[in-house]
């Protein structure tokens, strides 16, 4: 049978057959690109166990010669030493090569069933496992301070072997896996790799923020500025883009006062790092850069997961309708993008990391803050000058609508019991979380004097003190929200009008407060109010839906409930109403951010 090829569709079995015929009886393999192609791309549209099961059923077929069974012999054999992996972590497929291998002793063939080195395959298991997080206890654990001693080098380059670490824990299936659902789900390990970037980002901010002063956040933006020079000599770019990403945040790139102690060379050099990373021409000047770079080069993940949504968009996996003829051009696009990051897991970064150090780094980057948290203390470091007067008297402002009647204002859909009662849970574990000073599970009256100067649409104290036991428990909070909820007929505000959204540049997650990762269509935004959220967040999103509000403010901060889906804690005093709301154009440009990172 002639060799597929690559630009014309094949079936499976014609493909299986260009494999076995690639080898000759001594294992000599005249063609590496179809056969590597084929095994490691097979999955995407076969099973590896039905694979097995075709290899098996042909070399037990009654016209299979003792040269055929010896080529689909080297076959297997060159599957297991290329991927050893797929067969360490698939013990089905395991045990199908087992059998042929044993199928191939009792019949004689000994030559052939040694070929078949199946128990050699060394363990894979660390590749699954992910890293656990410490549980969070009732006290949040400090930050650690301990860098300020290391120069930048040796930051840059212990941030480079933990990155480097999770990304070699990356396989085929996760990839796959994350191609086909759009998103992190079931997929754990590159959870925990985006996650691992997050926190990078988000650590930077809080080292930023850590220091009283204005010259000193400054001296430490100064430092990860030349962190993120020693990243791209290291050729790592996955972390200097977590890097310019942090710096770039909001709550960093608001401290006017700090930005004033940075002299113009180093905000050059910054300003050039971020170029360098821009998704401009699609990340064409990473992409030029990251072309020319020989040895150890860590990519920017995001990028080249764009490129295989891209190609699987526009491609379809199969080149007819019944389903028998795979899609040649696809694979070999698939194929080319995976083949080099399976190329950079295989070569490693000349780093000679120090234990003490790594653990020490590991725990400072678990940390347990949301971009609320973040907003605040920068607002606590620099707070917001004082706006001038506007050019005439603005009319007076009618009286402020309570919470619930803003809920109502919107039209919506009927929701689902079940969806409301989730999301009220929410919301009254958040008011105990940061209102039940004593931790006795209870609000006591003096702790709900406290949450009614925060949110003055509640009810008096005796009205959800059911039981008349002088405080109010969980139980009897949520039995009054879901009162409210039922004086409302439902309407809330929980339901979101959410469409499939494109994001031209960094985007938060509305619940879970991560990079939404991704280059087409990465996530959902609600037409309505313009939360943004991941794919897989969205039934989970615990904050009302409110419609946005012009205001002639200037440079306001997003919305509340654009940023946090919590009460704010008792000591952030609750914000004016004119600080809680911002003009259409300004929530777009906070929404847009400053690049795309995410997934």
């Amino acid at each position: 049978m002639a060799t597929p090829s690559l630009e014309q569709p094949a079936t499976v079995d014609e493909m299986v057959e260009a494999c076995v015929g690639a080898f000759d009886d001594k294992g000599t393999l005249t063609d590496s690109s179809l056969v590597r192609m084929f095994l490691m791309m097979h999955p995407w549209y076969l099973p590896s166990t039905e694979l097995a099961k075709k290899l098996l059923g042909k070399s037990q077929a009654a016209d299979c010669s003792a040269g055929r069974r010896t080529r689909i012999c080297h076959l297997v054999k060159y599957w297991i030493s290329e991927f050893p992996a797929e067969f360490d972590l698939n013990p089905d497929l395991a045990e199908q090569i087992k059998g042929l291998k044993d199928m191939l002793s009792q019949e004689g063939n000994v030559r052939q069933s040694r070929l078949i080195d199946i128990e050699s395959v060394p363990s894979y298991e660390w590749k699954r496992q992910v890293t656990q997080r410490v549980p969070a206890s009732g006290k949040r654990r400090k930050m650690s301070l301990l860098f300020d001693h290391l120069d930048s080098s040796e930051l840059a380059e212990h941030l480079t072997y933990l990155e480097y670490k999770s990304f070699c824990k990356i396989l085929f299936q996760d990839y796959h896996s994350f191609v086909m659902h759009g998103c992190t789900v079931d997929n754990p390990i590159l959870e925990r790799f985006i996650t691992l970037f997050n926190s990078v980002s988000q650590w930077i901010q809080l080292m930023v923020l850590s220091k009283p002063t204005a010259p000193q956040r400054a001296a430490v933006i100064k430092q990860f500025i030349e962190v993120a020079q020693k990243l791209l000599q290291l050729q790592n770019f996955n972390t200097l883009m977590a890097v310019v990403g942090g710096l770039s945040n909001s709550s960093i790139s608001r401290l006017k006062d700090t930005q004033g102690h940075i002299s113009s060379d180093i905000s050059k050099v910054f300003d050039s790092l971020t170029e360098l990373v821009t998704s401009c021409g699609n990340y064409s000047n990473y992409r030029k850069r990251f072309a020319e770079c020989e040895g150890f080069r860590f990519p920017i993940l995001g990028v080249h997961l764009k490129d295989l949504i891209a190609v699987h968009v526009a491609l379809p996996d199969w080149a007819d309708k019944d389903k028998t003829r795979v899609n040649l051009v696809k694979t070999q696009q698939l194929y080319a993008i995976l083949q080099e990051l399976a190329q950079i897991q295989a070569t490693p970064p000349r780093v000679d990391a120090n234990p003490d150090l790594l653990n020490l780094l590991t725990v400072s980057l678990d940390q347990y803050h949301s971009e609320e948290e973040l907003y605040q203390m920068s607002l606590q470091r620099e707070p917001r000058s004082a706006k001038p007067a506007a050019p005439s008297p603005a009319p007076a402002p009618a009286a402020q609508p309570s919470v619930i009647d803003e809920w109502a204002t919107s039209v919506k859909p009927k929701a689902d019991p079940a969806i409301i009662s989730k999301h009220i849970e929410k919301m009254v574990e958040s008011v105990f979380k940061n209102f039940d000073t004593d931790g006795d599970g209870h609000i006591s009256q003096e702790e709900f004097a406290i949450i009614q100067n925060n949110f003055p649409y509640l009810s008096k104290f005796g009205e959800l003190d059911r039981n008349q036991d002088g405080r109010i428990s969980r139980e009897e909070m949520v039995e009054y929200f879901m009162r409210a909820s039922s004086l409302l007929n439902c309407k809330m505000g929980f339901i979101h009008t959410f469409v499939e959204t494109t994001y031209v540049k960094p985007t938060f997650c509305e619940h879970c407060a991560g990079f939404i990762w991704g280059f087409y269509k990465q996530g959902y935004k609600c037409k309505a109010c313009g939360v943004s959220c991941h794919k897989s967040c969205r039934s989970r999103l615990a904050i009302e839906c409110r419609k946005r509000t012009k205001s002639i403010s200037l440079d306001s901060p997003p919305p509340l409930h654009a940023r946090s889906h919590s009460f704010p804690p008792p000591a952030c005093p609750p914000p004016t109403l004119q600080q809680t709301v911002i003009r259409e154009e300004e929530i777009e440009s906070l929404e847009d951010g400053v690049f795309d990172v995410h997934l």
